[in-house]
């Protein structure tokens, strides 16, 4: 499987709309995948503005001030989100309502994060849809807005809305985005590069969500060079083989036998652009036999030969 899709797109255009008091720890788990995603691939992928409803700067719920790149009168792109957080209520103002009714016309989609979905609501923008808020909004956000299906979920994508519920969700979200547009290779490098060495529960795989496949994941990358038996592997975190793989598929979106090869050809792939090192010292550095092993694995995975990529030759990067 290539790592990345839609090699020749053009950079998808974000919009950020930002509010006084939004959260700072959600702005960060949105923007930063993103930077992550063109940082790896080393194509500029996205691209991002932080907007306010008047061009003016924005203060974060911490006191940190943000100085705007404009106004979203005068922007657009592919997808706008929209981040209030603290003060939603103070927010939802018809000003707000028919700025991003107006905005729907330059933004094809619309995702509210954290509390974003209830400005979303009061501009009627989410009637017939499923949407999602911050859990502890939820039920005010039922009531308020019955002419919208409220569900108890981590992000919704509805057609053109996406909503989610916190700042983890959002990196959630963002990850399952760059997954859609670009490859499970790619959600799983930029994944891979948040997680902690250290830790052994779900924070320690960020596409995971049981402490079982987070931990699966942790021993592989700590196994890179003498890669585990998958039924020792599902041995050491006390389940069995199916169950793991079940796990994995369900959470990861790949059998373990998938991700364990992506994260050997990811660690390759860091060696190779980063050292000198022999094309058949990296093939043990990864647990590969030989270059010859390596080389068909990697040009599998990233269409493009070890070699060819560090010379820049044909490289999708």
């Amino acid at each position: 499987m290539r790592s990345w899709m839609n090699t020749n797109a053009a950079p998808q255009r974000i919009g950020l709309l930002l509010f006084d008091d939004f959260s700072m720890h959600c702005l960060a788990n949105t923007v930063e995948p993103f930077r992550a995603a063109n940082t790896l691939s080393g194509r500029e992928l996205y691209v991002w503005s932080f907007l306010s409803l008047d061009g003016q700067s924005v203060t974060s719920s911490s006191g940190l001030e943000v100085r705007v790149h404009g106004a979203l009168t005068d922007a657009g792109g592919d997808v706008l989100f929209i981040l209030p957080s603290y003060r939603f209520r103070d927010h939802a103002t018809n000003h707000t309502a028919r700025a991003l009714r107006s905005a729907t016309r330059r933004f094809p989609t619309l995702a509210g994060l954290d509390t974003g979905s209830w400005l979303m609501a009061a501009a009627g923008l989410l009637d017939g849809y499923r949407a999602t808020i911050h859990w502890e909004e939820l039920g005010a956000f039922s009531e308020t807005f019955p002419e919208l299906e409220a569900t108890r979920a981590r992000h919704v994508i509805d057609r053109d809305r996406i909503t989610c519920g916190g700042a983890l969700a959002a990196f959630d979200l963002v990850l399952e985005l760059i997954e859609n547009r670009h490859g499970a290779a790619l959600r799983l490098e930029v994944a891979t590069l948040f997680m902690s060495p250290q830790a052994t529960g779900p924070q320690a795989a960020p596409t995971a969500r049981s402490r079982s496949v987070a931990r699966a994941i942790a021993l592989m990358q700590e196994n890179l060079e003498a890669p585990l038996r998958l039924p020792d592997l599902a041995r050491r975190i006390g389940r069995p083989l199916r169950d793991l793989e079940k796990r994995m598929q369900t959470e990861v979106g790949a059998p373990p036998q998938t991700v364990y090869r992506r994260l050997r050809l990811i660690e390759a792939r860091k060696i190779i652009l980063e050292t000198e090192l022999a094309i058949s010292e990296v093939a043990l550095r990864t647990g590969y036999e030989d270059p010859s092993a390596l080389t068909r694995a990697f040009r599998q995975e990233f269409g493009v030969t070890p070699r060819q990529l560090r010379s820049g030759k044909d490289a999708p990067i």
